[in-house]
């Protein structure tokens, strides 16, 4: 059997925005993914349904592998001729423990690759507006670990022999020594007044920043309650943050919200809220794939001419239609005069990447509104509409049109299944830390959530979060199921949605 590869990936700072390119073509094809304990769930979503997932995360006091058990792990896996990405948070070579794993591998004859990422001191001057360097500063920058305990004798840090002028210091992994670090920095010769900052979970929604001076900045982490992990920057530059901060100043910074999705699949609400500067937990209720009875196909696309209206309910239809479409015929025009309703922009959306004019967008999106606008139109009576959607559809729509006199053939293109939670990264984060709001966008994520809210139970000490709904149908779908609205759309739209999240949470703009 042919070997395997071990791809060393580094999966950045946290924000998942802050990928490679390279690093999500691995991660897309990869057969087993070993990644660490600050890896941000959202890298979840790239992953094929065939990949072996396996957590090997470290946090202080609590190791879930040593590191030679994971070396094994990705020799082992090798062996097997899998290609596997160890994705390691920040750069694979900053502190990361990479080389050693890159010298298992050679010495076991494993093909590898070394992918960089951005480390953590990078995009933690990126987004405190604290640049490492400035040319009428400093020109030096000085990385540490401050891991190791500063006053021991066998120390490998020379902390009084670090440079002290026109310097930039930048300490990973400092904050539980961060008494010990400041007292060998001032007994080295650095000033009381050195500008200092801390910033922790730098360049993730929940980002926090602790600003002072070496003199004062312990008394101002304590009170803080500054945490790891965090980066630690000393020198004159760390003054410049009041004045080159942007991060801080988005409206939903500080903000962990929950968006309700199906597996593998990225969120276009995820995607508006983050560029607001919410930290967003896609949450993977359900799963969605793939499901077409062949005989029910065939008998589609032989009579697809015949059909008045072509009605989609939602944009995974439209994905899973297209898809079969172009297995039957190679030319977009085999559609032929039939006109075409999409329940929302989302869905009508969808259907414009295959170049294709949407007729009919109801002002809400819901099936209720949807079948409003095509009997508004007075072309239903005896006329024929194919309708397609997932195995949980709503009967709203075909009830309606029946009864308005419409010949109504339902086409099935995927199927919903609950996700198992148990293990799954993002529902580990919502477990352990909680978030500010959970989002729900349609009854039949309400129902996945309410299924498997035992193994969504929120530790001590985790935030409770409030709920949101895009509109009147899912809100009345969490009533019934005993779950409180707190934030409704005012229109059944992903804008209006992000708008009432908006006013929820934002911060003052003074």
């Amino acid at each position: 059997m042919a070997r395997g590869t071990v791809y060393l990936v580094g999966a950045g700072p946290g924000n998942p925005g802050l990928m490679t390119i390279r690093a999500k073509e691995l991660i897309e094809k990869a057969d087993t993914l070993v990644y660490d304990y600050l890896v941000h769930p959202t890298f979840m979503q790239f992953v094929s349904p065939e990949c072996e997932n396996l957590y090997v995360g470290k946090k202080a006091g609590c190791h879930s592998m040593s590191q030679e058990e994971i070396q094994s792990l990705l020799i082992d896996h090798a062996k097997q001729g899998k290609e596997v990405v160890r994705l390691k948070g920040g750069d694979p070579f900053i502190f990361g423990r990479g080389s050693e794993e890159v010298k298992a591998l050679r010495a076991a004859g494993i093909d590898f690759e070394v992918v960089p990422g951005v480390t953590a001191a990078i995009g933690a001057s990126a987004f405190s507006g604290t640049p490492l360097t400035q040319r009428d500063v400093n020109s030096t920058l000085v990385i540490v670990t401050g891991h190791e305990d500063p006053a021991k004798p066998d120390s490998m840090v020379d902390w009084r022999s670090l440079p002290r002028e026109n310097t930039t210091l930048c300490v990973y992994m400092g904050v539980s020594k961060l008494g010990g670090i400041v007292e060998e920095l001032l007994q080295a010769g650095f000033l009381d007044d050195t500008p200092i900052v801390c910033i922790e979970w730098a360049t993730m929604g929940h980002q926090r920043i602790c600003r002072g001076q070496l003199g004062t900045i312990v008394k101002i982490a304590e009170s803080f309650e500054l945490k790891s992990p965090s980066i630690i920057i000393i020198g004159e530059n760390a003054a410049m943050g009041e004045e080159l901060s942007w991060f801080e100043k988005k409206p939903l910074q500080g903000r962990r919200l929950v968006v309700t999705r199906s597996q593998g699949q990225a969120s276009e609400l995820s995607q508006k809220l983050e560029l607001l500067g919410a930290e967003v937990i896609g949450l993977p209720l359900i799963q969605i794939s793939r499901s077409i009875d062949p005989e029910t196909a065939k008998d589609v696309f032989e009579e697809l001419g015949s059909y008045d209206w072509l009605v989609f309910s939602s944009p995974n239809g439209v994905r899973y239609f297209f898809e079969a479409f172009f297995e039957t015929f190679d030319d977009i025009r085999s559609l032929g005069f039939i006109r075409i309703a999409a329940v929302g922009q989302s869905t009508a959306k969808e259907i414009k990447k295959f170049f294709v004019s949407v007729d009919l967008i109801p002002d809400e999106a819901n099936a209720d509104s949807l079948a409003d606008a095509l009997i508004e139109t007075g072309s239903m009576d005896s006329a024929k509409v194919l309708t397609v959607a997932g195995n949980l559809g709503r009967e709203t729509l075909y009830k309606r049109l029946d009864e308005a006199r419409a010949i109504v053939d339902k086409f099935v293109v995927y199927q919903t299944e609950s996700t198992d939670l148990s293990e799954h990264p993002a529902a580990k984060m919502f477990r352990e830390q909680g978030a500010d709001a959970i989002i729900f966008t349609s009854s039949s994520g309400v129902k996945s959530f309410v299924d498997q809210v035992a193994s969504l139970k929120l530790e001590d000490g985790a935030l409770r979060p409030k709920t949101a709904s895009i509109g009147p149908i899912t809100s009345a779908a969490m009533q019934q199921q005993g779950m409180p609205v707190d934030i409704q759309a005012k229109e059944a739209s992903l804008d209006s949605l992000v708008e009432g999240v908006m006013e929820a949470f934002a911060k003052d703009p003074n």
